[in-house]
């Protein structure tokens, strides 16, 4: 069935989800770009990597001691080998490194190879203190002290919001950053609620350029079809943390049983 929720599901934003989700919106996003920005501009999908343990970065160095294959020596020349005695040692578990990959898009100028816009969409680490916030940060000011142009697309309602400068901008869900290289520090802030449809903005680029309309309101509902993922969610369950509000709950709770009930 289609996505009970006129705006931003709030069952996609679940752990088990989200990594399948953001994949596909990257994806579906490059896609509906490519055809609007030919020939003067590509849209290039790339990823940045780290490993972490425990919430921290890992940093992968030389170990203390290497154990290397070599030619067999024999341990008791003169006769059978015995095994000796050895204290039982506890069982215990080790923490493990997680490979962590998030994508995001580049609008490349073919001309000059050079990067016009980037477009990123957050992860979870990415609104968590440790090494997946601190990672973004510093790609986030880089593209800020540039001259390209930069999208920040925040489908997440936990963890803590990107920051902005001044006062009046609003408590929301949800937000979409549009910052243009020649207007900085101004930019302009879509802030929405779960309520609300995902507004559509234009994808900035070179002055003079058409700008094409992002539309990221029917790619959410397109991912929601394409990926099957009314065969992942449970919506007999509540949807994942942070807590939607009495008002959004009751709203939410009329929706799927509306929704269930058309099937």
């Amino acid at each position: 069935m289609p996505s009970p929720f006129p705006g931003m599901n709030p069952y996609l934003e679940s752990k088990a989800l989200w990594p399948e989700v953001h994949h596909w919106l990257i994806t579906l996003l490059a896609g509906s770009l490519v055809a609007e920005l030919r020939p003067k501009y590509r849209v290039a999908i790339e990823h940045r990597g780290y490993e972490m343990v425990d919430g921290e970065s890992l940093m992968v160095g030389i170990p203390d001691v290497t154990v290397a294959r070599g030619s067999a020596v024999p341990q008791h020349p003169a006769g059978v080998a015995t095994a000796p005695t050895l204290p039982q040692p506890y069982k215990v578990s080790i923490p493990m490194p997680e490979e962590v990959r998030e994508g995001y898009l580049e609008v490349r100028e073919v001309a000059t190879g050079l990067v016009v816009t980037a477009i990123e969409l957050l992860s979870p680490k990415n609104k968590q203190a440790g090494a997946g916030r601190a990672a973004y940060e510093e790609k986030r000011l880089k593209v800020l002290g540039s001259q390209a142009n930069f999208v920040e697309i925040d489908l997440l309602r936990g963890g803590r919001a990107m920051p902005t400068v001044g006062a009046g901008a609003p408590e929301r869900d949800y937000r979409i950053v549009v910052s243009r290289a020649k207007q900085r520090p101004g930019a302009d802030l879509y802030a929405f609620g779960l309520q609300e449809e995902i507004p559509r903005f234009l994808l900035p680029l070179r002055a003079g350029d058409v700008e094409p309309v992002v539309d990221l309101q029917a790619l959410v509902h397109r991912v929601y079809e394409e990926a099957g993922l009314d065969l992942a969610v449970d919506y007999g369950e509540a949807a994942p943390p942070p807590k939607l509000s009495a008002e959004d709950l009751e709203w939410s709770q009329a929706l799927i049983a509306d929704a269930v009930d058309l099937e």
